[in-house]
């Protein structure tokens, strides 16, 4: 069956993946499937694979398949959903039934794979902890199976490759306590197996540069990961392994297909660049991206850290007014909208007669119910207001956390019902907690639940901040990332810290999924030492600004709290706006040196025909720079400047065959926007 040049066919034991960048081959083996080859369409080049064993495994389980099935459905695209090919899988191992669900999108250099389980599993899935200093010298086979990683197997790429190099690049979310938020390690596989954790592994043959691999394991960070094994990828010479479902036999149960993690391979040449651009395509398609829906700047009042006090039906309207001022696109209702308390606050008791979102008599229409003190006719006057000046009206919410998330369909009709009175289809679902697969399957099932009824029109902002959440590829496709709550409150807002975290991030993570903030720099200059070049009162507010454009910028302040100079950015916002959207439809990637704040540094969003440079000077008094750029060695491009204070290019230029092309910028703390087409 094939759909826009995905298909998927069985030939007696040969089963044949493909689409026009990508093949991948497999004996059927009864549905146990066992990988024989990977092929790059794209350059011919081939990736022959000889395992001994079936990709996946599970310990202590039968490997004898039975009842094996195929199984493959056109799905069409939605709004939010790009159309792709389906292909399942599924085969039964004594009393366990494996489903293996493929997505194969058109034109893309990757195959991802969720996995699903169902019925009774066989024996322990755990790993012992191994004291490497005790293990002997490897002398014969009984020495060498010494220390190996008992866990699920997600995938196994036996490439027999001996001149192999890995990078593992592990992720960090929890970022109200992090803020170091990507590690990468690069190993050589040796003949004792080798442990690597993270979510995205990039392969690369050093004998030949036109042959890579990158593995993306879709899950939340490693260390949040349900029934983590201690490492997330096993390599040896010639052979790599995925491990880690994401479940217990406890948790699979006997008459419901229980969703595990899933796994993403895909062919690339092995330099960096290539390698990173296949990702970066599959990711393209996880979502569909919407004007007016998908790109935003939006303004939340959390930042100025006033908490519920100030929410209310009047307090509102003029955050929307002040907003419309400076520009913004959305306005997002905070926490203090609802009946119930979703935090207890010092020293205080939730309000009466309305349980908490753990507690066991929460009543999800109890507890969100709209404060009628607070906004007396609903939202109703605060959505005629946004619609008035043209702002798209969000919400902030809680889900209730008892039982693990067992009241998840009361908790998703409340969010339907506020869609269907007022519009509202934008949502950022704060205070979570995934401490089991039950919570897990609740969770998404909520969230499938308003995706459902609002017919793929609703955008979960996903809070990264705190607790057991999901990271950054994992529940990625039902909207974005809110990224890290930074306050001038507590002196943690540096403006450069906000950049190098998105910085390190953007070379493995799609920016425009990521909500990125900037704060008030008047307020709480007292905080930071009066010396200090690089506190935010020191950082021009248009430079705080362009940090967050090549992201989702979220305007983290009371817009009625900024002094009346802040109103100068509104024309660089609006400039902004009419880029944003092509600005976004592009690949975008890291240039210049590691934020640091003294550093030049930037971004560059990559499409077929052009793209995107922001330049930013950090706090430093050297007035021009050579920066590389992405792809564009020894091409011509026309680059004109969109915005700030940097040289402008007259004419076409020709890059020169390094991709280092200087840039000038006036003064520290300065940034300049082009763009720029392919000659």
């Amino acid at each position: 069956m094939t759909q826009d040049h995905c298909s998927a066919m069985l030939d007696g034991d040969r089963l044949v993946l493909e689409n026009r960048c990508i093949r991948r081959e497999f004996d059927w083996n009864g549905g146990h499937l066992v990988s024989r080859s990977l092929i790059d369409r794209r350059t011919g080049r081939v990736w022959t694979l000889a395992a001994d064993k079936p990709d996946c495994a599970l310990p202590d389980q039968s490997d004898e398949p039975a009842d094996g099935t195929l199984e493959v459905t056109d799905r069409p695209a939605t709004a939010a959903e790009p159309g792709h090919l389906q292909v399942d899988c599924t085969v039964r191992l004594a009393d366990l039934w494996i489903r293996r669900r493929f997505r194969i999108y058109p034109d893309c250099p990757a195959i991802a794979c969720d996995f699903y389980l169902r019925g009774r599993a066989a024996g322990q899935w755990t790993l012992a902890d191994v004291d490497a200093a005790g293990l002997t010298n490897i002398e014969d086979r009984q020495a060498a199976r010494e220390g190996r990683v008992r866990a699920t197997v997600m995938e196994r790429l036996a490439t027999g490759d001996r001149h192999l190099k890995l990078t593992a690049v592990q992720f960090f979310d929890v970022t109200d306590r992090r803020n170091n938020l990507v590690a990468a390690r690069t190993i050589l596989p040796y003949r004792q197996e080798t442990r690597l954790t993270g979510n995205l592994l990039l392969i690369s043959n050093v004998l030949e540069a036109d042959r890579g691999l990158f593995v993306l394991k879709e899950a939340p960070c490693s260390d949040v990961q349900l029934a983590h094994p201690g490492c997330d990828f096993v390599a040896i010479t010639g052979e790599v392994r995925v491990v880690g479902l994401g479940v217990t036999p406890a948790d699979v149960l006997a008459d419901e297909w229980t969703r595990c993690y899933g796994v993403v391979t895909g062919v690339a040449a092995g330099d960096e660049y290539s390698l990173l651009t296949a990702l970066k395509q599959y990711q393209a398609n996880l979502r569909v991206a919407q004007p007016g829906r998908d790109h935003s700047i939006m303004l939340n009042t959390w930042g100025d850290r006033s908490a519920t006090d100030k929410i209310g039906e009047a307090f509102c309207i003029a955050e929307l007014d002040a907003g419309s001022r400076l520009g913004v696109t959305h306005f997002q209702i905070d926490d203090g909208w609802q009946m119930g308390e979703a935090y207890t606050p010092p020293g205080g008791a939730l309000r009466p007669q309305v349980a908490g979102r753990s507690d066991p008599g929460y009543d999800s229409r109890q507890f969100w119910q709209i404060n009628p003190e607070r906004f007396p006719d609903g939202f109703a006057p605060v959505a005629e207001h946004a619609r008035k000046v043209g702002i798209e009206l969000c919400l902030w919410t809680a889900p209730g956390t008892v039982d693990s998330y067992a009241r998840w369909r009361d908790d998703a009709d409340m969010m339907i019902e506020v869609h269907r009175r007022y519009g509202i289809r934008t949502f950022k679902i704060d205070g979570v907690q995934i401490p089991d697969k039950q919570a897990d399957r609740n969770f998404r099932a909520m969230l499938d639940r308003v995706m459902a009824a609002t017919d793929g029109e609703a955008v979960f902002n996903l809070d990264a901040t705190a607790g057991r959440r999901f990271g950054y590829h994992y529940l990625t496709h039902y909207g974005n990332i809110f990224l890290e709550n930074r306050y001038t409150d507590w002196g943690n807002y540096y403006p450069h810290w906000t950049l190098r975290n998105l910085w390190t991030l953007s070379r493995y993570v799609p920016t425009q999924g990521l909500q990125i903030e900037f704060l008030n720099r008047w307020r709480n200059a007292g905080k930071y030492p009066a010396n200090d070049p690089l506190a935010p009162g020191r950082v021009p507010f248009d430079y705080c600004f362009a940090i967050t454009m090549m992201a989702q910028p979220l305007a983290w302040f009371e817009a009625t709290g900024l002094p009346a100079e802040a109103f100068e950015i509104a024309g660089l916002i609006h400039t902004y706006r009419e880029h944003q959207e092509r600005m976004h439809a592009g690949m975008v990637f890291p240039i210049g040196a590691e934020p640091d704040g003294t550093r030049w540094t930037g971004f560059q969003s990559v499409r077929d025909d052009g793209g995107y440079i922001l330049v930013l000077r950090e706090y430093n008094q050297q007035e021009t720079a050579q920066l590389g750029l992405w792809g564009l060695a020894g091409r011509r491009i026309r680059c004109k400047m969109v915005a700030g204070s940097g040289g402008d290019f007259i004419g076409s230029m020709q890059v020169p065959d390094d991709g280092r092309v200087e840039f000038r910028v006036a003064g520290p703390h300065g940034f300049a926007l082009y763009e720029y087409l392919l000659v």
